[in-house]
């Protein structure tokens, strides 16, 4: 059997991620490489970490990009914060809250469930009673936009509570940086962790970090060990930090810090106003489409993320059977259901650079034409 190279179809990226990527990012990509420790990379990295703090909205000092996608931006947060005993806030309300529990017990900490039904977002009463209920509690965890579900929490309102229980709070902004307001500095949220792929238009595989001082603070104070060496950021540190000579940690994925540094110089160039507003305008376009088909949300309008659109499916249709005609018929893809709303829902993302009119326009009309 020969095997030549691989050149994959162009699709058109409209599920939960990874989105369409940038031509720029991936003109970027393809650039020469350098070692992760030249003077010019070091540079690009500092570049970097500034546009970083842009896009998260934080003066934060620790602000980095860990080496692997957003569920190690995840564990990365509770490895280095959770340690055994500690009674961790857990709130649940999707797939991503599940993931959070089970990176805390992981860890020897003692999870505290708050659950919240799919499609819905966090209560913050609901928090408030279990902050209260357990007044030892270190830390409350909470996913700002959950991806499996389209539903966005208010994380202004959840940290506020936290902080007045004298909590750190470790927060999910994978789905929801570049695409929603996040304001890491005004909302004092301690450790926040993204990806690459959503909102940013960047390729797979990177998870953008950014950790406050009282976390820091947290991790130096550590009794035990981290129990990853690979996601230990007091080890990390030493490389993307500013002051004197750079640690070696690991090798560095050096094109694809090009590839990111590139999406985060599109994001600041844009505004990130006018990119949440970009995202808002065409969710309305796509809203507006599906319900002339007839085609319902599962998340109440107040509480609806634009950049991940959760629908039901219409009685009598075969999910997979449309995803399939979508995908060979049109080259488009849109996301299956997970957890509950396996079979009964759709995810379409509208995140960074698919967030255009062509694609809402392609969408539609394939739709419309597949469910005749």
């Amino acid at each position: 059997m020969t095997i030549g190279s691989f050149y994959p179809p162009q699709r058109t990226l409209m599920g939960p991620g990874p989105s369409d990527i940038y031509p720029q990012v991936l003109q970027a990509l393809s650039r020469p490489t350098i070692g992760h420790l030249d003077p010019l990379f070091i540079g690009m990295m500092d570049e970097l970490k500034q546009l970083l703090q842009y896009a998260f909205q934080t003066q934060n000092t620790f602000t980095i990009a860990v080496s692997a996608p957003g569920s190690a931006g995840m564990e990365a947060c509770f490895v280095n914060l959770v340690e055994p005993g500690d009674k961790v806030i857990v709130c649940r309300n999707g797939v991503f809250g599940e993931r959070m529990r089970e990176n805390v017990e992981r860890c020897g900490g003692v999870a505290v469930m708050v659950d919240n039904a799919w499609g819905e977002p966090v209560d913050p009463s609901l928090v408030e009673q279990a902050l209260a209920a357990n007044p030892d509690a270190k830390i409350v965890a909470f996913v700002h936009a959950e991806t499996s579900t389209g539903a966005l929490t208010d994380a202004e309102a959840i940290a506020k509570l936290a902080r007045q229980h004298d909590c750190l709070t470790i927060v999910d902004a994978v789905t929801s940086l570049g695409g929603v307001p996040l304001l890491v500095d005004e909302w004092q949220l301690d450790a926040v962790y993204s990806g690459s792929q959503k909102c940013l238009s960047c390729v797979p595989g990177l998870s953008p970090l950014t950790f406050s001082q009282r976390a820091v603070d947290k991790i130096q104070s550590r009794k035990t060990p981290v129990q990853s060496w690979f996601l230990d950021q007091s080890l990390v540190l030493g490389y993307w930090s500013g002051e004197g000579k750079r640690s070696y940690h690991h090798t560095a994925p050096v094109n694809s810090l090009y590839a990111l540094h590139e999406a985060l110089v599109l994001l600041k160039n844009e505004g990130l106003e006018n990119a949440w507003q970009r995202h808002k305008d065409v969710h309305l376009e796509l809203r507006e489409g599906l319900e002339k088909l007839g085609i319902e949300f599962v998340v109440d309008e107040a509480s609806r993320l634009p950049q991940l659109n959760a629908v039901h499916i219409p009685d009598g249709v075969d999910d997979a059977l449309v995803r399939k005609t979508l995908l060979e018929r049109y080259n488009l893809e849109i996301g299956a259901g997970l957890g509950a709303l396996a079979g009964k829902a759709w995810r379409i993302g509208l995140m960074g650079y698919a967030a255009r009119s062509e694609n809402v326009a392609l969408c539609l009309k394939a739709l419309e034409t597949t469910l005749k």
